[in-house]
């Protein structure tokens, strides 16, 4: 014999539940990344100097691709720091 509950099954809250994430520059309809825009990227730079990923920031590949390279860039030329400490 089987019993039923009398407490119906909760669902599962949904803990991972965002927004849509979205890329920033195709928004803005970007065809470059400028390495000179300093402020821009360290919006990109995590505290201790590490790019943050695409993952977190929203940005496609190919514009992930186009910020890493701009930081990198201007990291090589000293706009900014490699790390922060």
């Amino acid at each position: 014999m089987r019993f039923k509950s009398k407490v119906p099954f909760k669902k599962k809250d949904n803990l991972f539940a965002q927004r849509k994430k979205f890329c920033r520059f195709c928004v803005e309809k970007a065809k470059a990344i400028d390495y000179k825009d300093v402020k821009r990227l360290e919006t990109f730079i995590r505290d201790r100097g590490k790019m943050v990923s695409s993952r977190f920031t929203g940005n496609c590949a190919r514009h992930q691709r186009m910020l890493a390279e701009a930081i990198k860039k201007a990291r090589f030329i000293s706009l900014l720091p490699y790390t922060k400490a």
